[in-house]
C-alpha cells in the first residue's frame, strides 16, 4: 500500500523568491576556481594574487570570480596599505564546503 504525501500545509517550505535567490548564489559557487578560493578563504585571508596563484589563473580572472562572490554576499575585502585581503563573511559556506569535501574528497 502506497503512503500518502503530507498535506502541503504541513510541509516547511521556503518561498520561491528565497529559493530563486539561493539558486542564483549556488550558481555562483558552481565553479572549480571559486570553490578552491572558498576552501582557501575558510582557512585565512588572501590577496587576489595569492588566490590566483593557487588556482593557476591570471589575477584579472581571480578578481572577476571574487567580484561575483562578493556580490552574492559570500566575501568581503579589507585594504591594508596597497593590498586588499579577502575573507569569508557568509558563515554557512563552511558547512557547504564540508558537504562537498565529504562527497568529492579533499586533498
Amino acid at each position: 500500500m502506497a503512503t500518502k504525501p503530507a498535506p502541503v500545509q504541513q510541509l516547511r517550505l521556503s518561498s520561491l523568491e528565497a529559493l530563486t535567490q539561493a539558486a542564483e548564489c549556488l550558481k555562483i559557487l558552481a565553479h572549480p576556481h571559486r570553490l578552491r578560493m572558498v576552501q582557501m578563504l575558510l582557512q585565512g585571508r588572501y590577496t587576489v594574487g595569492e588566490l590566483a596563484e593557487y588556482c593557476e589563473i591570471p589575477s584579472h580572472m581571480a578578481s572577476e570570480h571574487l567580484r561575483l562572490m562578493q556580490r552574492c554576499g559570500f566575501l568581503t575585502s579589507e585594504k591594508e596599505g596597497r593590498k586588499a585581503y579577502y575573507r569569508i563573511v557568509e558563515e554557512h559556506l563552511a558547512s557547504i564546503m564540508t558537504c562537498i569535501e565529504r562527497r568529492f574528497g579533499v586533498g
